[in-house]
């Protein structure tokens, strides 16, 4: 056992929930506790949402996929950089017409209550699924850091970002996850400095073997127009076309990321932290990738096995070799990410359930109720990501398992946003009907084809656009002006008046 890790660790875990769960004071209404009263700076906000997007899979999983093949998945963070020009001049000015607390208030401006709960269910279903495998990631750290497999573990780490998450909010989740991403990228920096001193004849020594091994190989421009080449997940098209698509889905649609865009001040300053998030994010990708090929050099100098589960690689390194202390260090930064991801999952989902669920058929409550039951939909999805994180323990890629799942109902989020903003024929029958066939198709493609992940999204949107603008040719007329009801600023009336004028 090393000790002095174990206390710096917990050392972490209890000064981090402390920390949390500070930010209860101030709260006062809903706008307060799940957009942080919009008194959080831009790159409070950037560094948040870079935490949101890194999780305990990417810290685990993006060294794994480099020491088995190379760098070719920073392909798709090309495309990460298109989505958020897109997003910016899309999406974040329909987002700053009016208060709002979540993404589907605006599918219920548009097109109406029930396309409102559709998205939200999807997401709700989605995001719980995908985060449920994140948690599952803590478990192959803390089976290493304490020598078991015990679920117990896990359910510490939940019960803890659980507790902070619970008592602080938004604001919570914001600040925490500026300190949880800085240590985790020092402790990635540490790492590799140290991995780096252990391989003789440093960084020469490591060009020449992993480059003999094509380990820096960033860019396939391989192109055919069929099965092997949808099949191929890291090539510069799948790359580039699924990032692209995937982020504008995740970061456009998902309310994990679109409710840390509207705790922004304004729209300029949401903007400006969404693409300063882009640089962050690529120098962090290469950082772990990197990681990944100095493994792969020391393990073959030192004629080392991998492990049979190859996304335990990096932390079993760290725990076995690095310095009593920063080794510990290491690992809590490993488990920061984890708690960050988490404590943005759990607000946004509960978020979602109180406003476009609960608040929109009690548009009466009050303050204090509404903030009771935000607080208790909190605890109620911790149990359900840890119910479903222990049914994910046979995951092989964590990293690939949670991307492939979040990327299956993402096109058809995307396609019925861009069927909202970008047309105004289509009503709420055609918006259904889109988003079921894209769902389909999908579906369809993921069980009985070999077409890689990359393409879901793009797949599922280009399917829900069209079958929506279709749909659209055989709706019936539009109902008289006196039968359609006229709708109360977004958020509901006890919110600050909307900052831009409403155009509807």
């Amino acid at each position: 056992m090393h000790y002095i890790d174990l206390a710096i660790i917990v050392a972490y875990l209890i000064a981090i929930t402390l920390f949390g769960a500070r930010f209860r004071s101030g709260q006062k209404n809903l706008r307060d506790y799940f957009l942080g009263g919009r008194t959080a700076p831009w790159w409070a906000i950037s560094l948040s949402i870079v935490s949101a997007e890194t999780s305990t899979l990417t810290i685990v999983g993006t060294p794994a996929l480099a020491f088995g093949g190379n760098l070719g998945f920073l392909q798709i963070v090309l495309g990460y950089l298109l989505a958020r020009i897109v997003i910016s001049f899309v999406f974040l000015p329909q987002y700053f017409k009016g208060e709002m607390f979540t993404a589907y208030e605006l599918m219920r401006r548009r097109f109406g209550e029930r396309v409102r709960k559709l998205t939200a269910s999807i997401f709700l279903v989605t995001r719980a699924l995908a985060e449920g495998v994140r948690v599952f990631a803590i478990s192959l750290v803390i089976s290493i850091v304490l020598g078991t497999g015990e679920i117990a573990s896990i359910v510490l780490i939940v019960l803890l970002t659980l507790f902070y998450t619970f008592e602080g909010g938004m604001t919570a989740v914001i600040w925490t996850d500026v300190v949880q991403m800085t240590l985790y990228v020092l402790g990635a920096i540490a790492s590799f400095v140290i991995i780096l001193g252990k391989i003789p004849g440093g960084w020469e020594h490591v060009a020449l073997v992993a480059g003999a091994a094509h380990k820096f190989t960033i860019f396939d421009f391989r192109f055919a127009f069929d099965m092997e080449f949808f099949a191929r997940t890291y090539s510069f098209w799948a790359g580039v076309a699924g990032g692209c698509f995937l982020t504008t889905a995740s970061h456009g649609t998902d309310q994990l990321m679109v409710q840390r865009l509207l705790s922004a001040r304004d729209e300029r300053q949401s903007r400006t932290a969404l693409l300063a998030s882009w640089l962050v994010i690529f120098v962090q990708f290469t950082l772990f990738l990197l990681i990944g090929v100095l493994l792969f050099v020391y393990y073959g100098d030192q004629g080392l096995a991998a492990p049979a589960q190859k996304d335990r690689i990096y932390p079993e390194f760290v725990w076995n070799n690095l310095p009593p202390g920063l080794a510990g260090l290491i690992i809590a930064a490993i488990l920061a990410a984890a708690m960050a991801n988490l404590s943005a999952a759990l607000n946004s989902l509960a978020s979602t359930t109180v406003v476009d669920f609960y608040r929109a058929r009690s548009k009466s409550v009050s303050d204090a109720a509404a903030m009771r039951i935000a607080r208790w939909a909190t605890v109620a999805w911790g149990l359900v990501l840890l119910a479903i994180a222990i049914a994910a323990r046979n995951s092989k890629s964590v990293l690939e398992v949670g991307l492939t799942i979040g990327s299956i109902p993402m096109g058809a989020l995307l396609g019925v946003f861009l069927l909202g903003v970008l047309t105004k024929k289509p009503r709420e029958g055609a918006a259904i009907a889109g988003v079921a066939c894209g769902l389909t198709a999908v579906l369809g493609i993921h069980f009985l084809t070999p077409v890689a992940w990359t393409w879901y999204v793009l797949i599922g949107t280009v399917t829900t656009f069209s079958v929506g603008l279709l749909a659209s040719l055989f709706q019936g007329p539009p109902p008289p002006p006196e039968e359609i009801l006229v709708r109360q600023p977004i958020g509901g009336p006890d919110l600050l008046p909307p900052r831009h004028a409403n155009p509807e």
